[in-house]
């Protein structure tokens, strides 16, 4: 609707210039539309990469472009023997680990068996010390005895006490050692599990960018999956443009593969952000009637109406020089004029001449 609009006065432009020229021109009274132009892509909603987690080749590819996938469907295998071989001695060291922390570990046994073997010997020694205490204290034994016999039931306490000591250093350590083993085991299997790649939400297969057998590497784009209901524009906009775009202005649309149609949509979005890769900023444009066409990543072309008004002062965008600076067919004098609304054709003219200036364009 609005290029049908926007034909009639292109038409006029075209007789306009071809009676004018340096013959002169007048300013008239025309409709007239502002357009920024952009370039894009289709993308889908919630568009995302499906990268390889680990290096290795390619041994399974169980999707296809085009393909419905749903959140954690296994999607793509990656040969990496090292990553199985890992989480399998990982797994096997935890058990050592594990079984090292229970009463019957044999490292556990042998303290547990020299501990009962320092309780008897403390037993006999107490024992001993006693009957010496009672057999000095009626002066059948000399007092050097009498406290060897003491001494020995301290040592034997002592020694004792080191072995239970022992022991629960032995259970602590099996207990750390348990827990250490059960993280690097479930580190590994989580990397063993990243040979198998799975779609991180459900959607659509856009692209398929990696084949059977390909070698991949850590971060390797295997595949772009979407949002299969919502298509949209992304738009690169150049940022002198920035400040003309507003959310909810009308956007007309040609996609690369077929110009000679045109399709409706509206601004829905303007990211707050510079694009350093494309150098613009990004804006996403909704579509708001039927799009035929669904492949993501097809390049288009936009223009975003910024600006209408209604029998509005205009001359031809020829007409316009530097500084806005117009040509007068008398003297052949330059004079400003101020403009509003600038489209690929007309300049609006707000001052400086009126209907009756005859302009004439330099043809130095």
């Amino acid at each position: 609707m609005i290029l049908s609009r926007l034909l009639p006065v292109c038409i006029s432009l075209t007789a306009l210039c071809a009676c004018g020229g340096n013959k002169g021109i007048t300013p008239q009274h025309r409709d007239i539309t502002e357009m920024v132009f952009a370039s894009g892509v289709l993308e889908a909603y919630d568009q995302y990469n499906l990268t390889a987690q680990q290096d290795g080749y390619l041994v399974q590819l169980k999707f296809n472009e085009g393909d419905l996938v749903n959140k954690g469907q296994p999607l793509a295998v990656i040969d990496n023997h090292q990553n199985i071989l890992n989480a399998r001695s990982a797994e096997e060291l935890h058990g050592i680990a594990a079984r090292n922390t229970q009463p019957n570990a044999p490292a556990l046994l042998q303290i547990q068996a020299n501990i009962q073997s320092a309780e008897a010997k403390l037993q006999l020694d107490q024992q001993q010390a006693d009957r010496y205490q009672r057999l000095y204290q009626h002066n059948s034994v000399s007092r050097l005895e009498y406290e060897n016999a003491q001494l020995a039931a301290v040592s034997s306490k002592a020694a004792l006490d080191a072995l239970r000591e022992q022991y629960n250093n032995q259970k602590i350590n099996a207990q750390q050692q348990e827990v250490s083993q059960r993280f690097i085991s479930g580190v590994n299997q989580v990397t063993q599990e990243q040979n198998q790649i799975k779609a991180v939400t459900s959607g659509r297969i856009y692209q398929k960018q990696k084949q059977l057998g390909d070698y991949v590497r850590k971060g390797d784009v295997i595949a772009v999956i979407g949002d299969p209901e919502l298509i949209y524009a992304k738009l690169n906009v150049d940022e002198t443009n920035m400040a003309k775009l507003k959310e909810g202005q009308p956007v007309v649309i040609r996609l690369n593969t077929n110009k000679s149609k045109t399709y409706q949509a509206t601004i829905h979005q303007i990211l707050p952000s510079f694009d350093a890769a494309s150098q613009s900023f990004l804006v996403k444009a909704y579509f708001t009637d039927s799009l035929d066409f669904r492949i993501a990543g097809t390049q288009l072309e936009a223009n975003v109406i910024t600006g209408e008004k209604k029998n509005a002062l205009v001359i031809p965008r020829a007409y316009l020089q530097y500084g806005n600076t117009v040509l007068l067919k008398k003297g052949r004098q330059k004079t400003t004029v101020q403009t509003g609304i600038v489209s690929s054709d007309w300049v609006e003219i707000l001052g400086g001449i009126n209907e009756n200036t005859v302009l004439i364009q330099d043809n130095k």
